[in-house]
């Protein structure tokens, strides 16, 4: 016979993190925020879509702060008070999604630029013979 086997939920651990790292991933199509630990552990993360903007307006520097408003609010429990930021993309909430972390309350420390430049590029096709 099968015995009922008690499930014991998992206690959460409510770590505290002052100093933290923003990813900010900004396209032509959307603003994706995500939040880190130094270790890089996903504190919280939210989009211009999952805040409720369709269309090309994802990609308006207003998007991204929205975006950063609802990042901030959902990491709050863990105590961030400081952002270094790592913006990867060419869109328009580039810009958007700093002011955001700045008129949230979060003190910005840092800004690097990732974004991904070919050194040369792909190799081109061959030249076309008729």
């Amino acid at each position: 016979m099968a015995q009922a086997v008690k499930k014991t939920k998992k206690k959460k651990i409510n770590k505290q993190v002052s100093h933290a790292r923003a990813y900010v991933q900004a396209t032509f199509n959307n603003t994706i925020v995500s939040l880190t630990d130094q270790n890089g552990d996903v504190l919280g993360w939210a989009s211009a879509g999952m805040v409720g903007f369709k269309g090309p307006k994802k990609a308006t520097p207003y998007a991204a702060g929205q975006v950063v408003k609802r990042v901030v609010d959902s990491v709050k429990e863990f105590g961030v008070r400081e952002v270094s930021v790592f913006i990867k993309g060419i869109g328009g909430g580039r810009e958007g999604a700093i002011r955001g972390f700045n008129a949230n309350g979060l003190n910005v420390l840092s800004i690097k630029d990732m974004t991904p430049i070919p050194h040369n590029g792909c190799r081109p096709p061959k030249r076309r013979r008729v």
